[in-house]
């Protein structure tokens, strides 16, 4: 029908593209339809017959009016011309393949070519009907592949070991193929009409094909944006478990044409136990395959699971090496308390923290188990109501990610023992097996010495990195700030390491404290206690042997941390952020971002200029009207209507928004983490595929299957 409608409006410049082209990107108006075409059932919308063709056309009154002259002319060409448009059309179509045939010949006689050198555009070829079918067939395949993708529709149906024996039931890729063949698609049907019920129509290597073509394709449609902004940074989260195998999740950080700063899902990387490969393949990964200039990387960030961060730090270390500019900083999306909790390398922190996990996903698995949670918050916290509502309140919530998640556990383990051994005690049939039994587990793990030492421990010494972590995810302001208070910040950890013995002794008598309320017996841990047994000479309270094995390693793991992602470069780029107006306001416009700016002096349209400009930008607002506030965020400034006058300061806000530690000030912008982890809750491990998550994350992304389908040809001919 699009060809038709081309040959009626006389456009011979349209008979190349193809009917989906047409389809997507050129209208008709319609006034060229006749009324008998045209269904009025909607006073709203007007919707033709399915046979329409446009049969109206006025192709002389242009000639007469003068406002005209200036419009697409539309030469009248009779059936004979047109005829004789195409025959020549096909002609010089072969003679031009004829002559890249000789030239191919030619070349391949030819054992060195010359690098360098333009790629030959490919000549379009008219198709045999053969061809043309087998492309409509394959985009069939690609749209249910699509379908499935966006609708986070395995690819497997029934489990075959569940089946009795000589029942055949398709796949959930092949039930929605018949289900389009029986809907009427004839290029399905003729292709299948032949064949066998019980066999496959498409082979499980045929859909791993067309999906990894899927999600290339889907990929370089946000890979595109990314390249024409030209500065980006790149962001991993907690590593998930794909079909059995482990995997990193990839995200990016771009400033598009709208001046948005948003963070985009792009895909999984299977993940290496060692290290050095995982740096290398990461690097391979995101270059080579998906073609992104790492010179242009600004910023990484990586949010691990406890245990994988000294192996994230060894990728964040390779890539400094390489690209300096790429500044390792820390994630807004990652509390520092959390982060650094989950970096420290000790077996018994890693314990707490999955215990602590284990705890929160338990009680919002089951509404009930909460309403227990609050009688027993209540009657604990009678004297200080206020105190148990607000508890009540954080149990609600993700509460493991807060800044003060180790303070908020301390004050509810008791309330949280006391509700866990309700369930465990009680007699009636009120609860499940599933949730009796997590309940003995974890009312267990809570009353270990070991762990109430550990969280104890780590609220103390994470207590002096607070506010110095919340002001990170606070306002720019708070951002800007902050970055000057962290010498402060160190100078109070280095005086707890000079006297541990004395924190160490107070930290420790809160956890007997502690566990005298709980009536937790205490004692060394069972595994160092055994290993006594064997080695008769070995002496040691259990003071120290937690000051040993548990707090020195902590305060001087965290002063590390702290050091190494707050480095020079990170630390001058946070003081650049005196260049947003209300952070100016606040220093009384008294501001020298020039010095702080030189390292990203070869990212500036005109960096000879810098010093004039920041001049006119700090006298723009501190001469402003008195109606005029002063924008507080990098979003707002990106945004001011006069910014394209002010090139330099436009580029280093730019390359200030990316870097991972500021966050995303527009929530709709920050779509990708939030569908990554909604993919991932819905979807169980065996079922899930690192193609499809790519899909359904990015389902809103536009996809050409002309293009697709082409792809698939050329690779798999």
């Amino acid at each position: 029908r699009c060809q038709r409608w081309v040959e009626n409006c006389r456009r011979a410049d349209l008979e190349d593209k193809t009917p989906d082209q047409l389809n997507k990107h050129y209208r008709l108006c319609a006034k060229h339809f006749e009324t008998s075409m045209i269904c009025r059932s909607s006073p709203y919308r007007t919707v033709l017959r399915d046979n329409a063709v446009p049969t109206i056309f006025d192709l002389t009154s242009h000639l007469n009016n003068p406002h005209s002259r200036h419009r697409k002319r539309i030469k009248e060409l009779s059936e004979d011309e047109i005829r004789t448009l195409k025959q020549q059309k096909i002609d010089e179509a072969f003679e031009r393949e004829q002559a890249t045939q000789e030239l191919n010949e030619s070349n391949a006689q030819n054992t060195v070519s010359e690098e360098g050198g333009e790629e030959q555009e490919e000549e379009v070829v008219p198709l045999t009907l053969e061809e043309r079918e087998n492309k409509d067939y394959l985009k069939s395949l690609f749209e249910i592949l699509i379908l499935m993708g966006k609708q986070n529709i395995p690819l497997d149906g029934h489990n075959v070991d569940d089946l009795p024996e000589g029942i055949f039931a398709s796949d959930n890729f092949q039930a929605l193929l018949e289900y389009r063949i029986n809907a009427g698609d004839e290029v399905l049907r003729k292709r299948f009409e032949m064949t066998a019920v019980n066999l496959e129509y498409c082979s499980k290597t045929q859909q791993k094909q067309m999906l990894e073509i899927c999600e290339s394709c889907i990929r370089e449609e946000t890979l595109r944006e990314v390249r024409d902004s030209h500065f980006f940074s790149i962001v991993t989260d907690e590593v998930v478990d794909i079909a059995g195998e482990e995997h990193l999740p990839v995200l990016v950080r771009f400033v598009d044409d709208s001046h948005n700063l948003r963070e985009e899902f792009i895909g999984f990387l299977p993940y290496e136990a060692d290290p050095e490969i995982l740096a290398v393949k990461f690097h391979t990964t995101i270059t080579e395959k998906w073609g992104l200039n790492m010179e242009y990387c600004r910023g990484q960030a990586y949010i691990v699971s406890s245990g994988f961060a000294s192996k994230m730090k060894v990728v964040a270390t390779r890539l400094l090496e390489k690209y300096p500019q790429a500044v390792y900083t820390l994630c807004s999306s990652c509390a520092l308390n959390a982060w650094l909790a989950k970096s420290v390398p000790v077996v018994s922190v890693s314990i707490a923290l999955g215990t602590i996990e284990e705890v929160c996903c338990l009680f919002n698995q089951s509404p009930q188990l909460l309403v227990e949670l609050d009688n027993t918050i209540s009657v604990l916290f009678q004297n200080n109501e206020e105190k148990g509502n607000q508890l009540k309140q954080i149990c609600r919530s993700q509460w493991t990610g807060r800044h003060d998640a180790f303070e908020v556990l301390v004050d509810m383990i008791q309330a949280l023992v006391l509700c866990l051994d309700s369930v465990i005690s009680d007699s009636s049939v009120r609860w499940s097996n599933f949730i009796a039994g997590r309940a003995f587990v974890l009312s267990s793990a809570l009353t270990d010495f070991d762990f109430i030492v550990t969280i104890v421990i780590l609220k103390n010494v994470l207590s002096f990195t607070r506010a110095f972590g919340k002001n990170l995810q606070g306002q720019t302001s708070d951002v800007f700030f902050a970055a000057s208070s962290l010498t402060a910040v160190l100078h109070s950890l280095n005086e707890v390491m000079e006297n541990i013995e004395v924190y160490h002794e107070f930290w420790f008598e809160e956890a007997t404290n502690l566990a005298t309320k709980l009536d937790v017996q205490i004692k060394l841990p069972g595994k160092f206690r055994r290993a006594q047994h064997i080695n008769l000479d070995s002496e040691i309270t259990s003071e120290n042997y937690y000051k040993e094995i548990l707090s020195v390693p902590a305060v001087e793991h965290i002063i590390q941390e702290l050091k190494d992602i707050f480095s020079e470069q990170h630390l001058k780029a946070l003081k650049c952020l005196s260049l947003v107006p209300s952070v100016m306001g606040q220093l009384k416009f008294n501001t020298c971002e020039e010095h702080h700016a030189d390292m990203y002096k070869n990212d500036l349209p005109n960096p000879d200029t810098l010093s004039a400009e920041l001049h006119c930008w700090r006298i723009k607002w501190k001469h402003r009207g008195k109606d005029i506030e002063l924008p507080a965020t990098i979003y707002e400034a990106l945004h001011l209507p006069d910014i394209k006058f002010f090139p330099n300061v436009y580029a280093l806000l730019k390359v200030l928004c990316i870097l991972p530690v500021m966050k995303v000030e527009n929530e709709k912008y920050e779509v990708g983490r939030k569908r990554l982890k909604a993919y991932l809750k819905n979807t169980l491990t065996e079922q899930r595929s690192s193609n499809l998550a790519l899909l359904n994350i990015n389902f809103d992304i536009k996809h050409d299957l002309d293009l697709m389908v082409d792809t698939y040809i050329k690779l798999y001919p």
